[in-house]
């Protein structure tokens, strides 16, 4: 019969044959390293024992607890689980744990998150998405923040450096504008664009890159469509496009991905062949992207390193400046073939 009694980190120790100051760092999450041999033998014993950390009484004892909380936008799109992917590799290698929470890209519920994760006192705090044009919100969350960190936690955004804090910043309005000089270059002239919400900087600064670039190429954006910065949202607006009048529109560049694959299954819906009867383009190179028939050009964006280097960036033993703005790659596939440039 079992033994109600908690297994403590002494039981562990002396299971093992090595110290409780050992035990405690390869458990514990310390930064100071252990040989692999007593790092071995103290995970047997846990394991053996049924060993599990007692967070809350980490948390009391040093501050905070072994948590990285990571706030995304929606789980189920490809970009943030990619992100998150990324951010649980790089925490596990310093033995910490992710705790993922979903915002559904609503500042009021960013705001409500944040908050509660600071009441389980979290090495870290990383949030990975797109910024608002709030400037009510922006502050409300910037004081929330400023509180956590001045206790000892960490602060790290994935998105724009628009707030006080250490920020992995994403070249978008650049690698958009390489994307559409790209596709004027293959024959494009005419292209309508669909975008996210107006307060959604992201999907802003994507739209507006792309513009300068593709005019800079010689074409011009002459309509947008807008609608939820996700797959259905993408739809929406690519029906939107589809029942309008789409004579002279030779391009559909999407803010994102997954927004590009709904706006394609709207197109065919309405019978319209992307890539034989207009180019589509999107952003990011989600897995998907590949996937989709045709197989969709978009720009590249190393989304798993960027989620190990935020984690990287808020376990920095001592703050610095912010890394250099993750740019893209421009991957041009079949959903964009050359067309010919009328003389």
């Amino acid at each position: 019969m079992e033994s109600s009694t908690p297994v403590t980190l002494n039981d562990v120790a002396d299971e093992a044959g090595v110290s409780l100051a050992t035990a405690s760092r390869v458990l514990n999450g310390s930064a100071r390293k252990v040989a692999e041999s007593y790092r071995q033998r103290v995970m047997a014993a846990a394991a053996h024992l049924g060993y599990a950390p007692n967070l809350s009484a980490q948390a009391m004892a040093k501050g905070r607890a072994n948590i990285v909380g990571l706030l995304v936008g929606e789980i189920a799109d490809p970009y943030f689980s990619a992100i998150t992917s990324g951010a649980m590799a790089a925490a596990d290698e310093a033995g910490l744990v992710v705790t993922v929470a979903v915002t559904g890209r609503d500042a009021d519920r960013e705001l409500t998150t944040v908050r509660a994760l600071r009441g389980q006192r979290p090495r870290a705090i990383i949030l990975a998405g797109s910024r608002f044009s709030d400037a009510t919100r922006d502050a409300e969350l910037t004081a929330e923040l400023e509180a956590f960190r001045s206790s000892g936690g960490r602060v790290v955004f994935i998105s724009q450096n628009a707030l006080p804090f250490s920020t992995v910043q994403l070249g978008n309005d650049e690698a958009a504008h390489a994307l559409g000089e790209r596709l004027a270059t293959l024959g494009y002239r005419t292209a309508a664009v669909i975008a996210g919400p107006e307060t959604l900087i992201t999907s802003t600064d994507r739209v507006t890159g792309f513009t300068r670039g593709f005019r800079a190429g010689g074409g011009d954006v002459v309509r947008t469509a807008r609608g939820d910065f996700t797959r259905d949202g993408g739809f929406d607006a690519g029906e939107q496009l589809a029942a309008s009048d789409l004579t002279g529109i030779d391009l559909i560049f999407a803010a994102s991905d997954i927004m590009a694959v709904g706006a394609m299954s709207a197109l065919r819906q309405a019978g319209i062949t992307p890539g034989a009867d207009l180019g589509v383009a999107g952003f990011d190179d989600i897995s998907t992207a590949r996937d989709v028939t045709p197989p969709l050009t978009t720009v590249a964006i190393p989304l798993e390193n960027i989620g190990h280097s935020a984690v990287e960036l808020a376990l920095r033993d001592e703050p610095g400046a912010d890394p250099t703005p993750v740019m893209g790659t421009v991957l041009v596939r079949e959903s964009t073939p050359t067309r010919a440039i009328a003389e």
